[in-house]
Order: C-alpha cells, then sequence, then structure tokens
C-alpha cells in the first residue's frame, strides 16, 4: 500500500507539470495581459512624456558573490532573467524555517525546471560558516539543479547590503549587527528581467508559494521572455 501511495503520487505531480503550463496559457489569453497585472514595488521617480506618466523603479544594485561550485554570480549573471531569492543559513535549526524554505524552493525548482530565464538564488546570511563546500552538501540535499539554484555566500557586509538596500528586507543594526527576523527571514523576493521587485512570498506557506508559481508564469508571459 505505501508502494502504491508513492507511485500515485508521483503520477500526481507529473499530471501537474504537464498541466499547469497549458493552465496558464489559457488562463492569461483568456483573460488578456490587462486583466492581472503584476505590481512593481518601490517608485522613485516618474516624468510625463506625451501625456503619459513613466514611472522609474528601484532596481537591485551591483552584488558579487560566490556559489556552491565556487563560480562567480553577479548581477549580470542574472540579468535578462526573471529569479526568486531568499535568505537563510545552513546551521539553521528551527524546522519550520530554513530547512522548510528550502522545500519549498526545491518544488519551485520542480515546477519551472523547463524555464531556462527563471533562476533561484538563496543567500546565505552566516558566510563565515556556509563556505562553498558547505553550500554544496546543502544545495546536494535539497536536489539544487547547477545553474539553476544557486546558493550564494561573500562578504557579509554585502550580503546585509544587498538585504537592506537590494530587497528592501531589514539588514542589520549598528556595529555589524543583526536583527532576529533579519537572520529568519521567511520573505521570498520575485525579481524581473530588469532587476525590478515584483512580489514578496511567505517561503514557509505552501499556498503563498503557488500563487509565486502562478505570478511567476505571468511575469514571463507579461515579458515575453
Amino acid at each position: 500500500m505505501p508502494q502504491n501511495n508513492t507511485k500515485f503520487k508521483k503520477i500526481t505531480w507529473l499530471i501537474l507539470i504537464l498541466i499547469l503550463p497549458i493552465f496558464f496559457f489559457l488562463f492569461l489569453n483568456f483573460f488578456g495581459k490587462n486583466h492581472y497585472k503584476m505590481p512593481t514595488y518601490y517608485p522613485i521617480d516618474s516624468v510625463k512624456v506625451n501625456k503619459k506618466w513613466q514611472v522609474t523603479y528601484h532596481t537591485l544594485p551591483d552584488f558579487t558573490f560566490v556559489n556552491q561550485y565556487g563560480d562567480k554570480i553577479t548581477r549580470s549573471s542574472v540579468k535578462g532573467k526573471v529569479f526568486v531569492a531568499n535568505f537563510f543559513f545552513t546551521k539553521c535549526g528551527n524546522p519550520t524555517l530554513c530547512p522548510r524554505m528550502s522545500k519549498e524552493f526545491a518544488r519551485v525548482q520542480q515546477m519551472l525546471i523547463k524555464h531556462d530565464n527563471v533562476l533561484l538564488l538563496s543567500h546565505s546570511v552566516d558566510p563565515e560558516n556556509d563556505t562553498p563546500t558547505v553550500l554544496r552538501k546543502y544545495a546536494e540535499a535539497y536536489g539544487a539543479k547547477r545553474n539553476k539554484w544557486h546558493f550564494l555566500t561573500g562578504l557579509k557586509q554585502d550580503v546585509y547590503s544587498l538585504a537592506y538596500h537590494g530587497y528592501k528586507i531589514n539588514a542589520g543594526q549598528e556595529k555589524d549587527t543583526v536583527l532576529p527576523e533579519f537572520l529568519h527571514a521567511t520573505k521570498f523576493m520575485l525579481v524581473d528581467a530588469e532587476g525590478r521587485i515584483r512580489g514578496y512570498y511567505d517561503g514557509t506557506d505552501s499556498k503563498e508559494v503557488d500563487r509565486m508559481i502562478i505570478e511567476i508564469n505571468i511575469l514571463l508571459y507579461e515579458m515575453k521572455i
């Protein structure tokens, strides 16, 4: 009986993976592109051109980190890609936080594995411990695919600066200390191909992550990539 249940679950997942892209295509074509508009966060300027307002939005700053394979990943590396980012650390002992988020990321990877223009970035908030070797072992435990899901490490001040100034998450206080809510931030951030933040989601809530997967597909359709 357990084997039958496992086989049934695998078949169910396969059917979902095959059907969902068709559903998204029909959904978008039926309702039209103007019926569901993805938000864009943090407008910073606006000008009127030909009687229409053109808004400039906050974009992620340059960054340079190293992934689990020792490869350098920069802002330029992900230019033109849609990606989801989160913050974690491998020593997180709370089973409802980092491990739960990593499992959800693994599910997102599985659902979007055929979309080469979608990446996953997991930033370590404990770079002193989370070396590329440590990250690679952790990544393998969650089935991370090379060039698809990057586990990133680098200088602590660079990680915190990107969190605060880039993703707009509370990154730190004075004297290089951090707030507990940042160390255990559960948000997934959706970033479009232009580096603009398009969504925040609770990475421990499967329903929120399901919504994010739908909105990633909508964003891919919107940006025609």
